[in-house]
């Protein structure tokens, strides 16, 4: 049976679908990538309509069915969007008089602290900061005497409507979940260099509805949020001089520009909309480079102050947002930051014959490091074909073949009960009844009729 791997990425705008397969030398063979627009579904990565939600989901594993030829049985799901911020968390333990901290006392430290009841929120993972014994900070605390025992966690959480909606849609579209990844920390372990995450830097996703803002130093995650803003609202800023919102996007992709120095600035340059119409340079730099920087300082107002000097690495840029001209120059206006490298693609050895994921253009590179991180076989078993046979309305004999994906009980698909497949029965020749057979008789009958009317 094949083997292979399959990721969905809950996208702000756009669902994805990936399928795929791991070699022995280390690499990754991408041998599907389908996509199904979410924007009657989802908003700002936080779905809102299960029904539509079922309906993508189902269109994306059967496209991705089809290509790979099998059945899917379970799928890797990555999230992220509004509902996905990072909370921070503090445990203490006081313990006996010269006790020395073992396995069982931070087990219990991080049970604790996975136990945490929020409100609103669901705990999707833990990124454990350092501990705290007595007065010194320690990555591992086991082997070392003391009377107190402080755990500092940072809880990457979901918003818990969100996760219901979300499990509720996959239920209803009938498809299994293996696990559910949070997008940020997946895409950043692919992304990003260890000297980057060791040194401290910002990864930055710019997306359509949203922008996804991670701060690693020392090798840790230590902050996460997501900014409800995207390429989308310079977009909708461009309508503003009266176009629809497809003219819009157009107008933004070709002639955009993050950033413009005024000695550049043609005031006498204009630029066509619908060959009638005609807007100058100068409008178009100005609305877009006020929603840029609006962006960017939202971006850099979620670092922390105690990590703003802490920034060897630099700011790492990804996302269909980064492709946008000058985006670098951006951020360094308004960050005062000089370091600022741009992600096209993800740092793993990717072999495909799938012209999008070889452009590297930063779109793919959270669903491409979903399926790198997925580690179990979807696939359920090859798609059955059955057939069938019968007469059409002139007696001549046809054969229909149906496709029927088996399913497993729980929401995925498998493949048919082991066992031998009886043969067809043959078909008898067909004689007089046949269609050329009755009109060659039906011709005769009719010449016959005009010879006795000749005579």
């Amino acid at each position: 049976m094949a083997e292979f791997i399959v990721a969905i990425e809950l996208g702000s705008s756009v669902f994805r679908g990936i399928a795929g397969k791991k070699n022995p030398d280390g690499s990754i063979t991408v041998q599907a990538l389908v996509k199904e627009d979410a924007t009657q579904c989802i908003r700002k990565g936080v779905v809102n309509n299960i029904d539509k939600t079922a309906t993508c989901l189902k269109n994306i594993v059967a496209k991705l069915s089809k290509t790979m030829k099998q059945n899917i049985s379970h799928v890797y799901v990555g999230v992220g969007g509004q509902s996905v911020r990072s909370v921070r968390n503090v445990i203490v333990k006081d313990l006996p008089t010269e006790t020395i901290v073992d396995g069982d006392i931070v087990d219990g430290l991080m049970d604790s602290n996975r136990g945490m009841d929020y409100p609103d929120l669901e705990i999707l993972n833990v990124v454990t900061q350092e501990y705290k014994v007595g007065n010194q900070y320690v990555v591992d605390p086991v082997g070392i005497k003391g009377t107190r025992l402080e755990g500092n966690f940072l809880n990457i959480a979901q918003r818990k409507l969100f996760y219901s909606n979300l499990n509720e849609a996959f239920d209803k579209a009938g498809i299994a979940i293996a696990e559910i990844f949070p997008a940020p920390l997946v895409l950043a372990d692919n992304v990003l260099t260890e000297s980057e995450k060791r040194g401290g830097c910002v990864l930055v996703d710019l997306g359509a509805d949203t922008t996804t803002v991670s701060v690693y130093h020392k090798s840790l995650l230590r902050h996460l949020a997501v900014i409800p803003l995207g390429g989308n609202n310079v977009t909708k800023d461009i309508t503003a001089l009266k176009m629809e919102e497809r003219e819009a996007e157009l107008l933004k992709l070709k002639h955009g520009s993050a950033y413009t120095e005024i000695a550049d600035i043609d005031p006498a340059l204009t630029y066509s909309i619908d060959g009638e119409r005609t807007i100058e340079s100068k409008q178009l730099i100005e609305l877009v480079e006020a929603r840029v920087e609006e962006i960017v300082q939202n971006v850099w107002h979620q670092v922390p102050a105690e990590y703003v000097s802490k920034l060897l690495g630099g700011i790492i840029l990804t996302g269909g947002g980064s492709n946008m001209k000058n985006i670098e120059l951006a951020f360094k206006k308004y960050t005062h930051m000089d370091k600022i490298r741009k992600a096209r693609f993800v740092n793993l050895a990717i072999k495909s014959n799938i012209a999008d994921i070889n452009k590297h253009d930063t779109t793919l590179n959270t669903i491409i490091s979903l399926l790198a991180k997925g580690d179990m076989n979807c696939a359920g078993g090859p798609i059955v074909h059955q057939q069938s046979t019968g007469t059409d309305l002139f007696g001549q004999t046809t054969t229909t073949t149906t496709t029927h994906p088996t399913t497993n009980g729980e929401g995925g698909t498998q493949p048919p009960a082991p066992g031998p497949t009886p043969a067809p029965e043959p078909t008898p020749a067909p004689e007089k009844s046949g269609f050329f057979s009755k009109l060659a008789n039906k011709l005769k009958g009719f010449g016959g009729k005009i010879l006795e009317a000749e005579e």
